[in-house]
């Protein structure tokens, strides 16, 4: 039977663990949320501490690791989850480090006995890794009597007790609306530890942001179009249903449809790999933003983010 150790060097187990790796990538990947950046960082301190207590004999019983992200659309929820799912796997917290994401209807049945084999499936394809409930306050619908929401609620505080040691949970959504879904379902409130909220970005991160996709599909903008990017950014924030990055994205893409639209209009000959690359203040200004209505090609439903 092997001793345990005496001592441990935690620098020596940052670098061995590959956690820095996951701090650098989201360092790298992510512009902005320090708020976000400097919690994830100390819940791998907390981790990596419990785990050389776990070695040394210190502590038994697994951490309780499930998690509570709040914040508006399109502020990286998935993204950071998906990269905490990788730390936990790295520090041996989760056997296989994958990501399932789910919402309301991939839990909840349209009929009697049809909620708990849904649920138990979702359940079943995210043991070893991470189960991701976005917009997890829809579970919870008290004024329909017909509802098995509840049903999927019950089996999912069973198993996120039980079985904490081989799933971890992360519920997101509005602040607010968390609130009251914790407050009507106090069980969840119990047993989740970690409780992150994800700010709006600024205009100047949304502005790196829509530089830092363009480039990823190389495309660039030049320096008018990114003036009335900058523009456009300030003008969409005060719109409905603005999702941060996530309207960034859509904006971009049909900046780009305009651009190859104009390139087909005007090119009167060969187009270089610059041109092809190139959007323009036109690509930009040719929103609706721009005139009072909202950048979009259809009527947005009340509950979308864009």
């Amino acid at each position: 039977m092997s001793q345990a150790p005496q001592t441990v060097d935690l620098a020596a187990e940052y670098e061995a663990s590959g956690v820095a790796e996951v701090l650098r990538e989201l360092d790298e990947t992510l512009i902005g949320l320090g708020p976000v950046k400097q919690r994830i960082r100390e819940t791998a301190a907390l981790l990596l501490v419990d785990k050389a207590r776990r070695d040394m004999g210190l502590a038994t019983e697994t951490p309780t690791l499930h998690m509570s992200f709040t914040g508006n659309p399109g502020t990286g929820k998935t993204t950071v989850a998906l990269m905490m799912a990788g730390l936990l796997h790295r520090l041996g917290y989760v056997r296989k480090g994958h990501l399932v994401t789910v919402t309301r209807d991939d839990l909840v049945g349209q009929y009697i006995g049809h909620t708990a084999p849904k649920t138990k499936e979702v359940l079943k394809k995210a043991m070893g890794g991470v189960l991701f409930i976005d917009e997890a306050y829809y579970l919870y619908k008290p004024d329909n009597e017909r509802d098995y929401g509840q049903e999927a609620i019950e089996i999912l505080l069973q198993v996120m007790e039980n079985n904490r040691d081989d799933l971890v949970v992360i519920m997101a959504g509005y602040a607010d609306r968390m609130d009251q879904f914790f407050a009507a379902n106090p069980g969840f409130r119990s047993r989740i530890a970690h409780h992150i909220d994800f700010p709006d970005y600024s205009d100047d991160e949304l502005l790196r942001i829509a530089r830092s996709m363009l480039a990823g599909q190389n495309y660039s903008l030049d320096a008018q179009a990114e003036a009335a990017m900058a523009q456009y950014i300030a003008l969409r924030r005060d719109q409905p249903h603005f999702a941060n990055a996530r309207s960034i994205r859509n904006a971009l893409d049909r900046a780009r449809l305009r651009q190859a639209n104009r390139l087909f209009s005007e090119a009167r000959g060969p187009l270089d790999a610059a041109a092809l690359s190139l959007i323009t203040e036109p690509d930009i200004r040719a929103s609706r933003v721009f005139r009072g209505g909202l950048d979009v090609d259809r009527p947005v439903p009340a509950q979308a983010a864009e």
